[in-house]
């Protein structure tokens, strides 16, 4: 569990580098693209890999979550859980779960329509019309709805609380607990849980507002 979430936490931070350029330089967010859509080692080996790893920490989480619940199947007479854990580390399964349900409008808006072009369709230019790369033009058309992005910008509130406590808890997972660093680990642990999805916020409501 703990090594599928560092994957993913590397994923997510060059995922969010990447849009971040279509905010401060489409051309390069257009080429950059490109080559990820198109190079066959990002395409035939990370994306299959990427692809495992986020369905293999989600089932996992629920294994664990089930396998919790089964250790004590007779709940406490009396039990404060609020005292003894945070709201996000009870919840895990929940912002998981919430995650997961954005994953299917992500790949609904991004992620099928670019399998259908290049694979189905067989384009692999990544040119719109007008022989420009037409990775931004699409990214701007997403973010037009308010209702999409309201889900968005929800979607990512999720995001961020199950990063509060999942950064941390990884380390803690492995075996990194260290009453000198561990302090630190919480502390770089929320940085990333607040920046990296108020990145994702920032690009889509730039865009939405820019559109």
């Amino acid at each position: 569990m703990a090594l599928s979430g560092f994957f993913l936490l590397v994923f997510l931070l060059q995922h969010c580098t990447i849009n971040f350029l279509s905010v401060i330089n489409p051309e390069s967010f257009n080429n950059v693209s490109h080559f990820m859509g198109t190079n066959p080692l990002v395409q035939f080996a990370l994306q299959p890999i990427l692809a495992f790893g986020v369905i293999f920490h989600l089932g996992m989480g629920i294994r664990l979550e089930f396998q919790n619940r089964l250790s004590r199947p007779i709940k406490y007479e009396m039990e404060k859980a609020a005292e003894n854990a945070t709201w996000m580390s009870r919840n895990m399964i929940i912002t998981g779960v919430m995650i997961l349900l954005f994953f299917g409008l992500h790949f609904y808006d991004f992620w099928f329509p670019e399998l259908n072009t290049k694979f189905i369709i067989g384009d692999m230019s990544g040119l719109n019309a007008g022989g420009e790369f037409r990775y931004y033009e699409e990214l701007k058309h997403k973010f037009i709805d308010p209702t999409r992005v309201g889900l968005y910008v929800v979607s990512f509130l999720f995001l961020s609380l199950h990063l509060m406590h999942g950064f941390h808890s990884a380390f803690q997972s492995v075996g990194f607990r260290h009453n000198k660093y561990t302090p630190i680990i919480k502390k770089l642990g929320m940085l990333y849980a607040i920046a990296i999805p108020a990145g994702f916020v920032f690009i889509a409501l730039f865009h939405f507002i820019n559109h």
